[in-house]
């Protein structure tokens, strides 16, 4: 299937890429000074756009490439404010799947307002826990993406049934207030928290049955401390006198809910994937399809 990939940054490519990855062709349409993301994060853009095409195209003085990209497509994801794509013409094909990925959809008196991930989780509650800490993944941004991967598979599930395609809208504010979580899950309680130790580096404990709270005290040697209580300085002094490697190795084996927080370095070693392929240069596929589409 083909889908085109109107958007810019992350929440757009991030759901494109997912598609990808399950046997998708993408093209992303760029601007002709690029996604602004190649400038932001070379590196971050590689790996978002790894595997897609790449086709230039002023939307603003020349659209017709987008469109007929538009109207080829099987799926095509954008990130404008409302009524934008409308104004620039840009209109799906009676069986494309259209997905609009907004910060607040397209109804209300925020429709119109600009953000970033961390504005819409501050809108949508997420950061009351927490802030001023900023969370340490972008989570409205990547609430938008999965959830515009899972309504385009059902729009894609009914088309099969139908042959009609069906305009999509993703709110990532909406999104995000959804995941919001209470607050024993965002630090309230001592049993699911991140500890220091005397490294310097961390240790996360999330027992929160019983059982597992109170094997896990035995073992650093503070039973019958109170799982839910908001803070408990014997055990955070108790956890500082080793480093993490000491811990993981006395808590290895044990069904203790423990782990360490792992560098980036650590976790893709063992749980990174291999991009598919590399990233396409500014505008690589660009006259590829206007052959193409002069041809049809």
């Amino acid at each position: 299937m083909l889908v085109v990939d109107l958007s810019r940054y992350l929440p757009g490519p991030f759901a494109t890429r997912e598609l990808l990855r399950l046997g998708a062709r993408v093209v992303r349409v760029e601007p002709p000074e690029g996604d602004p993301m190649r400038l932001v994060d070379p590196r971050w853009d590689a790996e978002l756009n790894a595997g897609k095409e790449s086709v230039v195209c002023d939307l603003k003085t020349e659209p017709e490439l987008a469109q007929a990209l538009c109207l080829r497509a099987d799926v095509v994801v954008e990130g404008f404010r409302p009524g934008v794509a409308a104004r620039l013409g840009l209109e799906p094909g009676p069986e494309t799947v259209w997905c609009s990925i907004t910060g607040f959809g397209t109804g209300g008196r925020h429709a119109q307002r600009v953000g970033h991930d961390l504005n819409y989780l501050g809108w949508a509650g997420v950061l009351e826990a927490t802030a001023p800490t900023n969370p340490p993944v972008p989570v409205a941004d990547f609430t938008g993406s999965f959830a515009a991967v899972r309504e385009i598979l059902a729009a894609l599930l009914d088309r099969e049934r139908t042959g009609r395609g069906s305009r999509l809208e993703v709110s990532m504010t909406h999104e995000a207030h959804r995941l919001a979580a209470p607050p024993l899950l965002t630090g309230a309680a001592a049993c699911y928290r991140v500890y220091a130790c005397a490294d310097g580096r961390h240790l996360t404990v999330a027992a929160l049955e019983p059982r597992f709270w109170q094997r896990f005290l035995e073992l650093v040697g503070l039973p019958g401390l109170d799982a839910f209580a908001p803070e408990l300085p014997e055990l955070a002094a108790r956890l500082r006198e080793r480093p993490l490697a000491d811990w993981l190795e006395l808590l290895d084996g044990e069904e203790v809910y423990a782990g360490p927080v792992a560098t980036l370095a650590e976790a893709g070693a063992e749980f990174g994937t291999t991009p598919p392929g590399r990233a396409a240069d500014l505008g690589e596929h660009t006259e590829a399809w206007r052959a193409q589409l002069r041809a049809r």
